[in-house]
Order: C-alpha cells, then structure tokens, then sequence
C-alpha cells in the first residue's frame, strides 16, 4: 500500500445529471471533513469546490462535473442533514422547488438563521451550491444552480 493513501469510505447515492440520466453508484468520503468536525458527508465533496469530483458506478470510476449534476438523492437511512449543529432548533419551512428540468419537488428545507432572518428569501441568500431537500422518504441535494424557482407551500 501506497503511503499517500487516503482512506475513504464509501456513501451509496443517485446521481441525476442536467441530460436527465441517473447514476447510482457511490461517492468516496474522508474520515474527517475540513468544513466541520466529523467525517466528510456527501454535501460536503459537492459544496467544497467547483469542478469535478469522482463517483464509482457499474464498476467504474467517473469524474462527473458537478455544474453538470441537477441533484443528488441519498439513501433513505442518510440522516446527513440532520448533523449540523443546531439542526433540532433551526426553522423548517415547506416549500416547492421548480428545477430547470420543469421538475417539481416538494419537502422541507431546514434554515440555519436567526429568528428574524429565518425566511425563505434568507434561505435563498445562502452561498451554497447544492443544498438539502427533505422528502418524506429520503433527503436531496439540489444544485442551486439549476432551482427556477422556490415557493413556500403553508401546510394545514
């Protein structure tokens, strides 16, 4: 063994790509993260830099370009969002997101603000490529570059 190996683990997750192709495979994560305390989360390969990262499919390893990645879906056991500090007392606001795809998801997405500064809008404002949707099922990492638009749905 190579003693510039890094050890990493392995995350299942779907990939969905701007042509409309999803890839499940797996993306390789580091025992710690350099953007918190922890291990490296899927969020984590995806915010921390433009370009490309690499994702195992079908036995082979690919470098997909993340501007080129629409979302990305975790697997329903992934409590990945729920890691943040703070997580438990942050505000939740239900919302419909309309992708460039003409896609429509509908969860929730949690705002890390401070009373006051904790709408939609303040989401919205947050410099941060993909960001997690929560759906009944299973959570999502949208690019947000590629979000037309996000409206508050108000739940009964």
């Amino acid at each position: 063994m190579s003693e510039f190996r890094i050890e990493k683990r392995r995350e299942t997750a779907a990939v969905t790509l701007v042509t409309g192709a999803t890839v499940s495979g797996v993306f390789f994560l580091a025992g710690s993260s350099q953007l918190h305390a922890g291990p490296e989360r899927v969020a984590d390969v995806l915010n921390v830099e433009p370009g490309f990262f690499p994702f195992e499919a079908n036995g082979e390893t690919s470098l997909i370009n993340r501007a080129h990645v629409l979302k990305v879906a975790l697997p329903p056991q992934m409590i990945e969002a729920q890691l943040d500090a703070g997580y438990d007392v942050a505000t939740r606001r239900c919302v419909k997101v309309l992708l460039t795809t003409g896609e429509v998801i509908t969860g929730h997405v949690v705002v890390f603000r401070p009373p006051g500064r904790d709408r939609l809008s303040d989401y919205a404002h947050i410099d941060e490529r993909f960001r997690y949707v929560e759906l009944p099922d299973r959570t999502v990492l949208i690019n947000s570059a590629h979000i037309v638009a996000l409206t508050e749905v108000y739940e009964s």
